[in-house]
């Protein structure tokens, strides 16, 4: 196994593969849970901004989307049991059969919530697969770590009421959420991300807040997923013991954490 410079074991593969099944028979043994676990919160934080700010059909940006797997939990109400079992390798055997399995239950299954949903990820093949599944409405293949957007991939970003993301943060940081908020001329979109314990909010926190944010912690963690093995649960401890953050009771018992920060522009 490959570990990366935080310790966690690099699982880069299974986000390259021209479909999902790599994917989900990687992380199923590992009982990777949390974009289960973070949907209903996002489910009441679409609803109150819906209410809020009058806005039917939300527009929602998933950085970090992969195969658009947020966006089909809650376009469709699908549940990750249901995705596991989809994608076992006991259905279709080519990626033309596995699409067009998507592609019906995108069509024939009424959306549980008026949404549109965009994607910004750094793998072409996974977003392709999202787009024409469609669990994703739009796409933007960029590193927004590193570049600004270009006018096309600003013009999809722009009008973005809701960002999202499950895991990304600690590899994504503060440079692609500014470039994001900045592609909005003005306008500060909600945001809601999962954050594992190990990588450090703050420095999040500080950039939004220069732009107009207020950012609260939800006072609960989340299961992410085990430890892949021994010497990654030794490593990641290492880095959180580094950084003064207690394991106790949590990463020490074999799974890793997340918090939830929920960013938003102040009440008119």
């Amino acid at each position: 196994m490959r570990f990366d410079a935080s310790g966690k074991v690099s699982l880069d593969h299974i986000y390259t593969a021209p479909d999902p099944r790599t994917y989900f028979q990687v992380l199923r043994p590992l009982g990777y849970r949390v974009p289960q676990l973070a949907k209903p919160w996002f489910d009441k934080l679409i609803k109150e901004y819906r209410e809020t700010e009058r806005v039917a059909v939300p527009r929602v940006l998933d950085i970090g989307c992969s195969y658009g797997i947020n966006a089909a939990l809650l376009k469709y109400d699908i549940t990750m049991d249901e995705l596991y079992a989809r994608y076992d390798g006991t259905g279709p055997a080519t990626r033309a059969g596995l699409l067009a399995r998507d592609q019906d239950l995108s069509r024939s299954r009424s959306p549980a919530h008026g949404l549109r949903f965009t994607g910004l990820d750094a793998s072409t093949s996974a977003l392709a697969y999202a787009r024409e599944a469609g669990f994703l409405d739009d796409t933007v293949h960029a590193d927004l770590e590193t570049d600004d957007p270009t006018p096309e991939q600003r013009a999809t970003l722009a009008g973005t009421d809701l960002v999202i993301s499950t895991g990304c943060i600690g590899y994504v940081t503060e440079r692609t959420l500014t470039r994001v908020v900045r592609a909005q001329d003005g306008r500060l979109p909600w945001m809601a991300h999962f954050v594992l314990r190990m990588f450090p909010f703050g420095p999040v926190e500080d950039a939004l807040a220069d732009l107009g944010y207020r950012t609260t912690r939800v006072n609960e963690v989340f299961k992410q997923r085990r430890f892949a093995d021994p010497r990654e649960q030794r490593l990641v401890l290492d880095s959180m013991a580094e950084a003064d953050v207690d394991a106790s009771g949590l990463e020490e018992d074999g799974w890793l954490y997340a918090q939830l920060y929920l960013s938003r522009p102040p009440q008119r």
